[in-house]
């Protein structure tokens, strides 16, 4: 297995210990990882207050920030990969870089362009089931633009998990949703 570059966007609630720990996870499994704070350092202790805290930032300037980050690392092919709010700005950056290696979501999605286009690019998105913020007929539109863009997606489902199950600090942490979730991940990315 070669080791993949990732870039990892946190929540809305920041880059918290949480959030640390899933590219310490992704370390050892023997990726590089970066862990933008688009926040300044700020975090929140749920999502609510998380969803407070986003607003506080303009949207283009947290994708300004986002693009910045990755960009001196995209020569590299990069795997895309984020939580929530910060899997969507995972995608939208996947999908505009053409060298981009992968796209890793957690819990989140975003919107995609009707041009959006990219070679095979393999995606894996893990999600609740149901998720309040992802619901089954936005995953299966999601599915479908992601397949008409050209992407080789997969989503795991994950019943009577919250939405950041994966996140420890969090009332939705579900511990095995979230070990399931990272042998998943894990084996996704040894195949890229």
């Amino acid at each position: 297995m070669a080791p993949v570059t990732i870039v990892l966007f946190h929540s809305v609630c920041g880059l918290t210990a949480d959030v640390r720990s899933a590219a310490e996870r992704l370390r050892e499994g023997g990726h590089e990882v970066h862990t933008p704070d688009l926040f300044d350092g700020r975090t929140a202790a749920s999502v609510e207050e998380g969803m407070k805290l986003r607003e506080e930032f303009d949207r283009d300037e947290l994708l300004r920030r986002a693009v910045t980050a990755a960009a001196p690392l995209s020569e590299r092919g990069l795997v895309y990969a984020g939580f929530s709010f910060g899997a969507a700005v995972a995608q939208n950056l996947a999908l505009a870089d053409a060298k981009a290696r992968g796209l890793l979501l957690f819990s989140g999605t975003s919107d995609i362009a009707e041009d959006a286009a990219v070679d095979e690019l393999p995606v894996q998105l893990h999600v609740a089931d149901p998720d309040p913020f992802e619901p089954h007929d936005w995953l299966t539109a999601w599915y479908l633009r992601m397949g008409r863009a050209g992407a080789d997606a997969e989503i795991h489902r994950y019943p009577a998990a919250g939405h950041l199950y994966t996140h420890a600090g969090l009332a939705d942490y579900d511990e095995d949703a979230a070990e399931r979730t990272w042998r998943t991940a894990l084996a996704f990315l040894e195949t890229l």
